[in-house]
């Protein structure tokens, strides 16, 4: 006779898979949807400069937190809220990072005169 050895089947482990892959499929098509609708917001100018730019901050606020939830499950758990920390820690360094940029690249157009801009552009197209 065989030897049959009895299967092991753990609490929820099917459970968790089908939870797991569904909530990968929401995202995804959560992340699809919301890069497709700020695609169509700017290439079709459906609002005015100031609504389309504060429309897309809004898009990719929902977009950050649907990727925090669904694919990175922030909220999901139970250690210590380590990830939680180092991810404020990332958004912190992305805000000093892209807010330095838009006043550094503001206060160069701002200062620049059209007399240097004009030289700088025709010494880039002269090449190497």
């Amino acid at each position: 006779m065989k030897d049959i050895q009895p299967r092991v089947v753990y609490a929820g482990h099917k459970d968790d898979h089908n939870y797991t892959l569904r909530s990968y499929i929401t995202g995804f098509i959560l992340s699809i949807t919301l890069t497709l609708t700020a695609f169509l917001l700017v290439d079709g100018h459906v609002f005015a400069r100031r609504f389309l730019i504060a429309g897309v901050a809004a898009l990719a606020l929902t977009q950050f937190i649907v990727q925090m939830l669904f694919f990175l499950h922030l909220g999901r758990e139970s250690k210590p809220r380590w990830k939680l920390l180092v991810m404020c820690f990332m958004i912190l360094i992305v805000l000093i990072l892209v807010f330095g940029s838009i006043w550094i690249m503001y206060n160069l157009n701002y200062r620049m005169t059209p007399q240097q801009i004009n030289a700088y552009m025709q010494n880039q197209s002269g090449g190497i």
